[in-house]
């Protein structure tokens, strides 16, 4: 281990042989950091936090400290965060809650930029990207290959589908479903996410079905269950289309439109 003689690592802590540990930073004692994992100067990870393999945690970040939320009671309470991410400078990453499951968690690769907040009880899929102070209230569901644009606030129990774009500033209080575009305060939708989808290499069919099954869903004045079958009907065949109705049909919170 490469440990800077000025950071405080707690022995009861779990560290891998070449974890990296910077200057100033703190390590509690029951934190648990795997194999090729570097932690920045004055870095303080605490709490019931298992980091994984080859992450780059940068300066001034806040990990695994207990959630703000006044219904906590001091539970141990757990963060859990996968392998190959990239978290940037003050960035903030809460424990769960006992009342929400008690589990923070973040996937493989995603990419959390200087000052996003990650609250209790959310979950990151994989490769997501949140922009500069991008914040997440509790119990938000964020899945893989999402973009959360700079500054935006995401309300808690939302759902943020697979490959959806959030812009800059946004203000998110319901779902926004998979492959769509949503910015504005409060966000609407703007159709399919055409520009990423394509620079993702998505069929021309996957795209155009995307795109028809947006004006049937949230242009048509047609009722939601209307909306879905006659959607299911016209382009259910269509892979990403039947993902897309499979998280309409399971939203709580409402949809974005």
């Amino acid at each position: 281990m490469d440990i800077h003689p000025t950071a405080i690592v707690d022995p009861k802590a779990e560290l891998a042989e070449d974890v990296i540990i910077g200057p100033y930073a703190v390590i509690g004692p029951h934190v648990r950091i795997g194999s090729g994992t570097s932690v920045g100067s004055h870095t303080v990870i605490d709490g019931w936090t298992e980091i994984g393999r080859n992450n780059r945690i940068s300066s001034f970040v806040s990990i695994g400290f207990p959630p703000q939320d006044l219904k906590y009671k001091g539970g141990p309470t757990r963060l859990i965060i996968g392998d190959g991410n990239t978290i940037r400078e003050y960035a903030t990453i809460h424990r769960g809650t006992e009342h929400g499951g008690g589990l923070t968690q973040i996937g493989h690769h995603n990419l959390i930029m200087a000052y996003v907040h990650v609250a209790h009880d959310c979950i990151l899929h994989d490769r997501v990207i949140m922009a500069n102070a991008a914040m997440l209230a509790g119990h938000v569901v964020i899945e893989d290959d999402a973009v959360i644009g700079g500054l935006a606030a995401v309300h808690q129990f939302s759902r943020i589908g697979t490959h959806a774009y959030i812009g800059a500033k946004a203000g998110i209080k319901k779902d926004i479903p998979p492959y769509m575009l949503a910015t504005g305060y409060p966000a609407k939708l703007y159709g399919p996410n055409t520009v990423g989808l394509k620079r993702k290499g998505f069929s021309s069919e996957a795209i155009q079905g995307l795109k028809k099954a947006y004006k049937i869903i949230f242009r048509s004045g047609l009722t939601l269950p209307e909306a879905v079958e006659e959607t299911r009907r016209e382009v259910g065949n269509i892979a990403e289309v039947a993902q897309l109705l499979r998280f309409i049909e399971g939203t709580q919170r409402g949809l974005t439109r």
